[in-house]
């Protein structure tokens, strides 16, 4: 995994393991681009959590993270955060519906 995120931990842009993640294109990524791009753009058809799509590909998070943010950079996936409260914490119903989605992992 150092060499797929090229020694990096840490996504270039701020990232929650609970953003909902989409493919950006309707086309199969060619070889030019990664396995693990071209897996995460397959696995976003249908919008998933970051930490959906670290479980899926069986890879730890900080990695999902670093290769999500690099494919939001290139326009090859949409990203959507979540919203957060006037204090800066999240909101209490996606809290809860990240538990319900982790659970039925």
């Amino acid at each position: 995994m150092y060499a797929v995120t090229g020694g990096r931990t840490v996504p270039r842009s701020n990232l929650a393991m609970e953003a909902l993640v989409s493919s950006a294109t309707s086309v199969q990524l060619g070889p030019t681009y990664s396995r693990e791009y071209r897996a995460i753009s397959e696995l976003c058809r249908q919008v998933r959590s970051v930490a959906e799509v670290s479980a899926l590909l069986a890879v730890p998070l900080g990695v999902a993270r670093v290769l999500i943010a690099d494919m939001e950079a290139e326009g090859l996936v949409r990203v959507y955060q979540p919203q957060l409260e006037a204090a800066g914490t999240p909101d209490r119903n996606l809290l809860e519906r990240v538990l319900s989605g982790l659970r039925r992992l």
